[in-house]
Order: structure tokens, then C-alpha cells, then sequence
């Protein structure tokens, strides 16, 4: 029976060519990355998966292995909330500075050279900043302040005020400049510009930013605790070693709980700002 024409995509061969274009292109990349998920299901690999996995159980809840979970855990947080502390001190002055709605000299339509030259400056010490993944952070501060928290804590701040003066700066240039450019016009400076025009009507969003990297952070840690910045994550890395899988299962119970609390910690800001 032919089909109705009214029910007939007509898009379908566009669809169909934009289907095969994406498999051709997807190919090589499942090659190269020697992608064979079919691997998992063979008996040698579900035996040793089997084996791994039993390992976890029992979980351990001995009370001197929570009272070190529960300061490693402390330990995490706490990190986390330095390292954005921190990157915010780095990344609100770079944002004064690249963003281009708080120029004087853009107010008649082309910024002038000396600025233009200092904001590109700035925007590529924001890119070199947050091109370096954390992970690569903590390993360089790590051999320079020794194993510990505060290598976390360098390594979060320095990525993370990459991050939030790069989205920052584009937060602020999005916005309505008309208030900000008339204050400037009036001789007000870019920091009264700033905290009077483009702040308040940015602040829910600028804190939403702030509040989600804040969780990613919390995440952060605990991956930086494996190259010895300290947290949940080197605790799991040494029982990881020592081939404690109770141990290990209870400090991922207790990372999904704490990633958890701070999601919907997230969520609530998110909503009281919205």
C-alpha cells in the first residue's frame, strides 16, 4: 500500500545523507580510539569484571575507617571551595580588564590600541589558564609544594579562574550595554560601571555559573587526589593499591552522596536566583 503523501517526510533524504555523512566521519574515530565494546561480553572479560566487582563487597564501616572518611571528606570539600575562593581572585580583575562593554575607548565605536592590545593579553592568559586541565596542575604543584591539599587547592584556582573569567567576560558583553556606556560617558570609572550597570542585571547568572563550577570542583578534587593532592581521591587511590575493595566501595558511596548534596545544593540556588 503507498504511502499517504501528506504523512511523507520531506526531508527524509537530507536526513538520510546527514545520517550517512556522520557514520562516515564517526568510522575513523571509533578506529583509531580501537573502540570494541563487543570485548566486554567475552568470558574472560566477564570473569575478571565479576571478580573485580566482588571485591567491593562487602563495603567497610569500621568506625576508625568513617572517622577518616568523614575528614578526607571534609578534606574534599574544602579544597573545592579554596580553589574557586581562589580562582574568583583571579578571574573578577582579568574580567574587568577583557571585557570590551567596560572600555572607555570602545565608546566611540573602535577601541584604541594600547587597550585593545592589554585585552588581548588578557584573553590569552585566561585561554593558557584553562587549557591546562587541572589534573596537569596538580602534577606540576605537587613536585613544587609537596603532596597535600594545597597542590589541589593551586591546581582548582588557577584552571577554574581561567574558566570563570573567559564565561564571565561573555556573561557581561551579552548584556544590555546602554546603562553601562552612559555611566562611563558620565565619568563614572569601569568599576562604578561595573557594580551599577552590567552586575545587577548579570548577577543570577554570573552566580548560577559560579554555584555549578563550585560543584564541578567538588568532583575535581577528588580526581586530584589520585596524583597526591590530597581528599577522598588519594584515600581511594591507597586502598585501590592494597586491593581494598570495601574501602573503596564505601568512598565511592560516599563521593556520589556528596556530589549529590551538592547538585541539588546547586539546584536550590539555581532556582532562588531564578
Amino acid at each position: 500500500m503507498p504511502l499517504n503523501p501528506a504523512r511523507r517526510d520531506p526531508a527524509w533524504l537530507a536526513r538520510l545523507g546527514l545520517t550517512a555523512a556522520a557514520l562516515a566521519l564517526l568510522w575513523p574515530l571509533l578506529v583509531a580510539t580501537e573502540f570494541r565494546p563487543w570485548l566486554l561480553l567475552e568470558p574472560d572479560s566477564l570473569r575478571v569484571t565479576g571478580r573485580f566487582l566482588g571485591s567491593f563487597l562487602p563495603p567497610a564501616f569500621s568506625g576508625e575507617f568513617l572517622l577518616m572518611l568523614a575528614r578526607e571528606t571534609w578534606r574534599t570539600v574544602a579544597i573545592a571551595t579554596a580553589g574557586i575562593t581562589l580562582g574568583l581572585v583571579i578571574a573578577v580583575p582579568l574580567t574587568l580588564v577583557a571585557t570590551r562593554t567596560l572600555s572607555v575607548s570602545a565608546l566611540n565605536g573602535r577601541m584604541a590600541a594600547l587597550p585593545w592590545a592589554v585585552r588581548q593579553a588578557v584573553r590569552l592568559l585566561l585561554i593558557l589558564l584553562r587549557s591546562m586541565p587541572e589534573l596537569v596542575w596538580a602534577l606540576v604543584f605537587v613536585r613544587v609544594v609537596g603532596l597535600g591539599p594545597a597542590a589541589g587547592v593551586l591546581a582548582i584556582a588557577l584552571t577554574y579562574g581561567g574558566m570563570l573569567g573567559k564565561v564571565y567576560a561573555e556573561i557581561l558583553e551579552s548584556g544590555d550595554a546602554q546603562v553601562t556606556q552612559t555611566l562611563l560617558r558620565n565619568g563614572a570609572s569601569r568599576l562604578q560601571a561595573f557594580a551599577y550597570g552590567l552586575l545587577p542585571q548579570n548577577a543570577a547568572e554570573l552566580t548560577s555559573y559560579t554555584v555549578y563550577r563550585w560543584e564541578c570542583a567538588i568532583r575535581s578534587s577528588v580526581v586530584l587526589g589520585f596524583v597526591g593532592a590530597g581528599g577522598l581521591g588519594q584515600q581511594m587511590d591507597s586502598s585501590m593499591k592494597m586491593f581494598a575493595g570495601g574501602e573503596v566501595m564505601t568512598m565511592l558511596l560516599v563521593f556520589v552522596a556528596l556530589v549529590a548534596l551538592a547538585d541539588r545544593l546547586s539546584a536550590a540556588l539555581r532556582r532562588s536566583l531564578g
